[in-house]
């Protein structure tokens, strides 16, 4: 009873503080950086790694205390270093097709903690920590699919990936079939075609893995935000019109306007290839680019599509700048590999084939 108390005070006191912040943000921010022409000078790259998931956990409170922020990213710290550890060298080899944990095709072998950068803190925004990023519905969930979206992922589930899925190929939400037992449903990260978990946006989310940089260059007619994981270059036509319907576009078009410091992005167009969470090329993004500091941007998104969630529903985070460096990645289109693992796979099948006829 106490931590369910605990977590409504929590949820009251974080959607007051989200008023007024929103309130406040409307004013003009000072002492930020500005270009020439008066705005706010947006800028710089950032790193987006956070703990903070996009849904809030069962059980958690809205907003962790300072002692229980330290103990969970305490925890995280010592997960990391027990994944650094050295593997054993006369290790035995996992069972075929794994052993049902966490990992490549049931955690037969990946990537170690050494390429891992999931995040070190929850983040913060006006003075909380919070234990999502979405914060509206106040229970930090995302809302309930429609009928038709569930009908239409369960029909979908087997025919093509959506832009937010892991490395694993589960699609969030989603019991069933991996993406394993299925070549044509390897995510579009894989194949290097956007970028994992939704990062390249919109929203643009953590991807919870590695490479979590982000870079906005700012111009008064054009704004650009490059995602480090993958290739994704966004463009925001600054003050101009939506493309017409019938043009499509994996991110969607973008285009964005000023009101007062903060960067309003109005995102739609979308091809049913990316379909974010399930979602039809219907949806529509709102996103909010604000500075709280020199150092530090707010970042908040709202996503509205009827004909998948019951209501909309709106998500944010910080961007910490850094003074870290955007470094080529280096994947290709198509990814070879999974053509030459069919092709290998096609071979073995010819061959049992032609010993069975020899029997």
């Amino acid at each position: 009873m106490q931590k369910r108390v605990f977590a409504l005070v929590g949820a009251a006191g974080l959607a007051a503080v989200i008023a007024a912040s929103s309130a406040s943000a409307a004013g003009q921010a000072k002492n930020i950086p500005r270009t020439p022409d008066g705005k706010p000078d947006l800028t710089g790259v950032y790193d987006l790694a956070t703990l903070t998931p996009v849904e809030r956990p069962n059980g958690m409170p809205a907003v962790l205390t300072d002692e229980e922020a330290a103990k969970l990213e305490k925890q995280a710290a010592q997960r990391r270093e027990f994944g650094a550890l050295p593997a054993k060298a006369d290790r035995e080899a996992p069972p075929k097709g794994g052993d049902g944990s966490p990992g490549p095709a049931g955690n037969v072998g990946g990537y170690n903690s050494f390429w891992i950068d999931a995040g070190s803190s929850y983040v913060m925004i006006d003075g909380q920590k919070r234990t999502s990023l979405v914060i509206d519905p106040p229970d930090g969930r995302v809302p309930a699919m429609t009928q038709a979206a569930r009908d239409r992922m369960l029909a979908n589930r087997n025919a093509r990936p959506t832009s937010d899925a892991a490395e694993s190929g589960r699609d969030p939400g989603f019991e069933g079939p991996t993406a394993y037992d299925d070549p044509e449903r390897r995510p579009l990260g894989e194949r290097c075609l956007i970028g994992f978990g939704s990062t390249s946006g919109p929203p643009v989310l953590p991807n919870y893995f590695y490479n979590n940089l982000h870079q906005i260059v700012q111009t008064p007619d054009t704004v650009m935000i490059l995602t480090e994981m993958v290739h994704d270059a966004r463009i925001v036509r600054m003050n101009a019109q939506h493309l017409p319907g019938a043009i499509r576009k994996w991110m969607g078009d973008s285009v964005g306007r000023w009101e007062g410091d903060t960067l309003v992005v109005d995102t739609t167009n979308f091809t049913d290839k990316t379909r974010f969470r399930g979602s039809t090329a219907d949806l529509h993004i709102v996103e909010r680019f604000s500075r709280i500091d020199a150092k530090t941007l707010r970042y908040r998104f709202t996503i509205e599509d009827p004909n998948t969630w019951t209501k909309p529903w709106t998500g944010e985070y910080t961007w910490p700048a850094t003074d870290d460096h955007i470094y080529e990645y280096a994947c290709h289109e198509a990814n070879y590999a999974l053509q030459n693992i069919l092709k290998g796979a096609r071979l073995k099948e010819a061959e049992e084939a032609r010993q069975k006829s020899k029997q």
